[in-house]
């Protein structure tokens, strides 16, 4: 910890104020935090352009969108306790160094599992920036009321930045190639890198206690195989093979909290979630970033493929829905001055929960203006929840373990985002499947259209006007049906969480 934290640590944090050098370290981080976002979901609507360039099978398609999460959820854990050992800005700078070096390799990949093994070590120096960046703002911002705003600027980013991956990726889409959707990180992370050192104090736990290799290992085998089991048998039903892989996670699971209740220094203070806030903050997180990772994936695709509009057009029928997510993320610091953080929760759940419900009412022929309302009231809900989760987290530890809290809370949203675009990406495929009419087209066109909507797009492009005007009727009715059962799935479990915020902090 350096010698300018340990002496504010000391004092009253209702006398700590940030200086200016503080909030221009925010900056520098919040931009860190957009891009990472930004990643998570700004391939949605590069999709039909990686098909057609690569030609991925279905499966490989949904690993290049989610592969990254996976591993960021998978690292989180371990890379934010590695922050409060060595520190995090050091860890920050490494991984911003990783993070460009895979865009590159990304933007370059001549085939999909190139671009799946890119995503992969984008995930394992991503997982390096996200507990980094909100752990240093815990240290950097000691002052409550501080801390909340600069949280809420950093949750404007990371919901916001989820948001506008579509836009982001539209613009470019529209006058580059699909590569170049990752070549806008490299000016960012050279920009950290050396900016960081000046702006950004270190900080690290002053007694971090010993590292514990196999509560690691644990933690990476949780994960990754339960979201695999979970997002494989939603795509192709129960097999031997998910069913093994869901019994090493949970076995592996059941491993590393035991292994965290015995340790002196364990990698995750399990204490914490007997908190009724801290653990209904993280559900929270994840429940509301997978609702909206989900949006996302069914919904660029939606304006896209069926309302045939063009990638920079898609982006900007999604940017009302970005601007209110990053509005309400700064606006949940003003509202908690005023209501509990329980009610605010609460609402803002709902809201989103409406505007999901919304999407139910999207049809092929029409539906771009019902889109945008619903993914501004999805927004905003999600916007707030970001914001107000991640303070409660990291406000529940002191400073020095910061790292290890943020990793809880960041493991809760890559978490979401992956398994949104898992679970709620395979229903949407598996009642397109289910509903698409191959009876009435001819064996090649059939073919063609089973494993994406992309795919069917494509192949109704490369023959006559009549046969692939048949191809897409039925291919766009089956997806807009698999989008209708994904969005009651998600305005449902978004309506369950607003109840269990309400029971859980409303006396709070």
């Amino acid at each position: 910890m350096s010698v300018r934290t340990d002496i504010r640590l000391q004092e009253s944090p209702l006398d700590v104020r940030a200086t200016a050098r503080d909030w221009v370290g925010l900056v520098v981080l919040a931009f860190a935090v957009l891009l990472i976002s930004v990643d998570a979901t700004v391939l949605d609507l590069a999709l039909p352009f990686i098909s057609a360039d690569l030609a991925p099978t279905g499966n490989e398609l949904l690993w290049i969108i989610d592969v990254y999460s996976f591993v960021l959820a998978g690292l989180l854990i371990t890379m934010g306790t590695l922050g409060d050992r060595v520190g995090r800005r050091r860890l920050l700078l490494i991984g911003a160094a990783g993070f460009g070096i895979a865009s590159l390799i990304a933007a370059w990949s001549v085939s999909p599992e190139m671009l799946i093994a890119a995503r992969v070590l984008q995930g394992i120096s991503g997982a390096t920036l996200m507990p980094a960046t909100l752990g240093l703002i815990r240290t950097m911002f000691v002052n409550p009321r501080q801390r909340t705003t600069a949280i809420a600027v950093w949750g404007a980013m990371a919901s916001g930045g989820a948001a506008a991956g579509p836009l982001v990726g539209g613009w470019l889409l529209e006058h580059f190639w699909w590569g170049s959707v990752f070549l806008v990180n490299i000016p960012v992370m050279l920009g950290l890198i050396l900016l960081g050192p000046i702006v950004i104090p270190e900080s690290k736990d002053p007694n971090p206690g010993k590292f514990d290799l196999p509560s690691a290992g644990l933690s990476i085998l949780t994960l990754v195989p339960l979201v695999y089991a979970v997002k494989e048998t939603v795509v192709h039903g129960p097999s031997v093979t998910y069913a093994v892989a869901a019994l090493v996670g949970l076995a592996s699971g059941f491993a590393f909290v035991h292994r965290q209740r015995v340790l002196a220094d364990p990698m995750v203070d399990l204490s914490l979630f007997a908190r009724p806030a801290f653990s209904t903050a993280v559900l929270t997180n994840l429940l509301s970033i997978f609702a909206m990772a989900g949006v996302l994936f069914f919904g660029s695709q939606y304006l896209q493929l069926v309302l045939g509009n063009s990638p920079l057009q898609a982006g900007l029928l999604m940017l009302p829905g970005t601007a209110m997510s990053m509005v309400f993320a700064l606006l949940a610091a003003w509202f908690v001055r005023r209501w509990q953080p329980g009610t605010v929760l609460t609402v803002g759940l709902m809201m989103s929960a409406l505007g999901t419900a919304i999407l139910t009412f999207l049809r092929v022929d029409g539906g771009a203006g019902m889109f945008v309302v619903g993914f501004m009231l999805a927004g905003a809900g999600v916007g707030m929840a970001l914001t107000l989760t991640s303070d409660l987290v990291v406000g529940a530890v002191e400073p020095e373990r910061a790292g290890a809290a943020s990793a809880v809370s960041e493991t809760a949203y890559e978490l979401g985002v992956a398994l949104g675009v898992a679970v709620l990406g395979s229903v949407v495929m598996a009642i397109y499947r289910r509903g698409l009419d191959v009876s009435a087209l001819s064996a090649e066109a059939g073919a063609a259209a089973h494993d994406t909507l992309g795919g069917a797009v494509a192949y109704a492009k490369s023959v006559p006007a009549e046969i692939g005007t048949q191809v897409l009727d039925a291919a766009q009715s089956a997806f807009v049906d698999g989008m209708h059962v994904a969005a009651v799935v998600t305005a449902v479990v978004l309506l369950a969480n607003a109840v269990l915020v309400f029971r859980m902090m409303r006396s709070r």
